[in-house]
């Protein structure tokens, strides 16, 4: 399954050589949601891996953009503990203009695609 998210690029890591033949690269998105008269801003990190960390180099720190992206996960087991982690790889990824969204890009903004289970409370503690 495959997502979209649109944001402005807020910080760029340089790629990162994990194995002889693995190297990843990762970013994070702004983005920001107006509901009920409040502005709720979040924080995304992404990953690029491989042939695609290539993806963000024509890219500047507060440059709106397009990320589509697939949401990875994986178990890691290791003297009896057991772990999972949650990745959202990007696979491409398109200009939007520079500087802040305006009012009318904000609009469009897609919703966060993850669907609430009836038992889920609205008020979070964050």
């Amino acid at each position: 399954m495959s997502f979209e998210l649109i944001g402005k690029l807020i910080e760029k890591f340089d790629t990162t050589k994990i194995t002889d033949s693995f190297q990843k690269r990762e970013f994070v998105l702004e983005t920001s949601d107006d509901q009920s008269g409040r502005t709720f801003t979040e924080h995304i990190k992404f990953q690029l891996t491989q042939d695609r960390c290539n993806l963000l180099d024509d890219f500047n720190i507060n440059d709106n953009m397009k990320v589509s992206f697939n949401i990875r996960g994986r178990k890691w087991e290791k003297e009896g503990r057991v772990n999972y982690f949650t990745n959202l790889e990007a696979w491409k990824i398109e200009a939007l203009g520079q500087g802040s969204a305006t009012p009318a890009e904000k609009e469009e903004i897609p919703k966060t695609p993850f669907p609430q289970s009836a038992d889920e409370d609205d008020d979070l503690p964050f």
